[in-house]
């Protein structure tokens, strides 16, 4: 158990930022630089750290360049299957972002990355509706991103207004 904890720590601190070396994680958490790049190769190959990568704030750069939607879908789910099969259908498209399961009154949340949202309601209106054992979408355009993954993307803003006392 004390592997995965390791683990565990090591994945915390590659998540918060994955430009840390095996070193400098190793000063971190006092361990050996061979046990943290062991627990790294080891979760690479495993495929618990799935991709590294930089979180863009697309609105600073150009803010039509993506363009993104939240779907949520209500299916019917299969025999034996649930609803892996039809998610698994959904999650092969290259404009499907992100793909949930959720509780509640939908089955699915897709989230949807495309050039406008002319696209995005083709994608929607030609392959996601007609799919077998989607019932009904409701889509949802992103306008503007205030905090993603953790990440507050609004600036320190300085409210002017006069506060109100009592």
């Amino acid at each position: 158990m004390e592997d995965r904890e390791f683990a565990i720590q090591v994945a915390e601190i590659l998540e918060g930022n994955c430009r840390l070396s095996a070193a400098e994680i190793a000063a971190m958490l006092e361990a050996d630089e061979e046990r943290v790049s062991a627990a790294i190769e080891a979760m690479e190959q495993e495929r618990v750290i799935v991709r590294y990568g930089a979180k863009v704030d697309w609105q600073k750069l150009d803010e039509e360049r993506k363009v993104f939607a939240n779907i949520t879908v209500s299916v019917t789910p299969e025999r034996d299957y649930g609803f892996d099969k039809v998610a698994a259908r959904i999650a092969r498209y290259p404009e499907v972002h992100s793909l949930y399961l959720l509780s509640g009154g939908h089955d699915l949340e897709v989230v949807i990355e495309g050039d406008s949202m002319r696209h995005i309601a083709l994608f929607v209106a030609e392959r996601l509706a007609p799919l077998p054992g989607v019932n009904s979408t409701s889509t949802h355009f992103v306008l503007r991103v205030y905090k993603r993954d953790g990440d507050v993307l609004i600036g320190e803003e300085r409210d002017h207004r006069l506060a109100i006392s009592p």
